[in-house]
């Protein structure tokens, strides 16, 4: 399976769930996903005082792309904060995060198998 077509919608259309983890205080909103895969295009939001520390450091078996949009976060591994306008590329297994932000932050990120 692979992310469905959409074409052009109003993207406030979508709630926001909370993310896999359980934290209340991360929450996304999926554009489009194939659950089979774990890629999806979404919009992730951390809300003001968020910590992604109990989740640990992050790797993935995809491609990730990530935008800020809003705000900032600090990857609390490498002590480095990041904000708007701020954009990564990350390959399969490369390392990222925990995270934390005290003003909140919103970004947009693809996700793709190579």
């Amino acid at each position: 399976m692979s992310k469905p077509e959409h074409e052009f919608f109003p993207v406030a259309d979508v709630d926001f769930t909370v993310c896999p983890g359980g934290d209340p205080a991360i929450t996304e909103r999926i554009l489009a996903g194939d659950p089979d895969s774990g890629v999806a295009t979404r919009v992730l939001r951390y809300a003001p005082g968020a910590d992604s520390t109990p989740m640990g450091v992050q790797k993935h078996d995809f491609w990730e792309e990530v935008y800020i949009l809003e705000g900032s976060f600090t990857d609390l591994t490498l002590g480095e904060t990041f904000t708007a306008g701020m954009y990564a590329c990350r390959p399969p297994g490369m390392p990222h995060g925990p995270w934390r932000t005290s003003e909140g932050v919103l970004t947009f990120e693809v996700r793709y198998r190579a």
